[in-house]
C-alpha cells in the first residue's frame, strides 16, 4: 500500500473553521511575545486542524510556525497557533490568509471577525483595524504591554501572569525587599 498525498481543496474545511481570529490572546512558543504575533483559530476535529496547519506551513514563506494545540477543547476543537514576525506587513499577511482560508471555508470575509489580546470586543477583519488594534513592532508592543520586572520573572519561571498587584506601600515594600523595583 502507498500513501495517497493530496492537498485541500475549495471548500474541503466547510463549516470547519470557526469565523472568528485572535491575535495575540496567546503567549508565543517561538520567541519572545514582544517580537512574534500569534494568531489563533478554533477548528472543528482534530484531522481538520492538521490539514490546515499544514496547508498554512507549506504555503507561507513568512510564517515563523503553525502547530494545533496538545488536545482538543472541552466541546471537542482545536486551536491552530500560527507564529509570524511582528513586523508593519502582519496586517496584510494576515487578511490575506484569512481570504485564503476563505477558499477551503466556503465563508465571506464578512462572516469572519477577529479580537486582540483579552479584549472581548469583535472587530472587522481589515487591515486598518490590525494596524489600529495590534502593535506591529517590538517598540510597540513594549510600549503599550510593557512587562515589570514581576512579570519577567514569572514568566521566565513559567508561571502564569494573570494578575496585576496593586502599587501600594505594602506591594511596593516588598517588591523592593525582594530586587525587583
Amino acid at each position: 500500500m502507498t500513501k495517497l498525498f493530496e492537498g485541500l481543496e475549495q471548500n474541503d474545511l466547510a463549516r470547519l473553521i470557526h469565523p472568528h481570529l485572535h491575535i495575540d490572546e496567546y503567549k508565543s512558543k517561538m520567541g519572545k511575545d514582544e517580537d512574534v504575533v500569534v494568531l489563533s483559530l478554533k477548528v472543528s476535529g482534530k484531522y481538520p486542524a492538521v490539514d490546515l496547519v499544514d496547508f498554512i506551513e507549506k504555503g507561507y514563506n513568512w510564517v515563523i510556525d503553525a502547530d494545533i494545540s496538545a488536545g482538543e477543547l472541552v466541546d471537542g476543537d482545536y486551536l491552530v497557533f500560527v507564529e509570524v514576525e511582528r513586523k508593519p506587513e502582519v496586517a496584510d499577511d494576515a487578511v490575506q490568509l484569512i481570504k485564503d482560508i476563505l477558499n477551503l471555508d466556503g465563508r465571506k470575509l464578512k462572516d469572519w471577525t477577529m479580537r486582540v489580546r483579552s479584549d472581548l470586543t469583535d472587530h472587522e477583519i481589515n487591515e486598518e483595524n490590525i494596524r489600529e488594534l495590534v502593535p506591529l513592532t517590538t517598540l510597540a508592543y513594549r510600549e503599550r504591554f510593557g512587562q515589570d520586572k514581576l512579570d519577567e520573572m514569572r514568566t521566565a519561571a513559567g508561571v502564569p501572569v494573570t494578575t496585576k498587584a496593586a502599587k501600594n506601600d505594602r506591594t511596593q515594600k516588598l517588591r523592593a525587599q525582594a530586587g525587583i523595583l
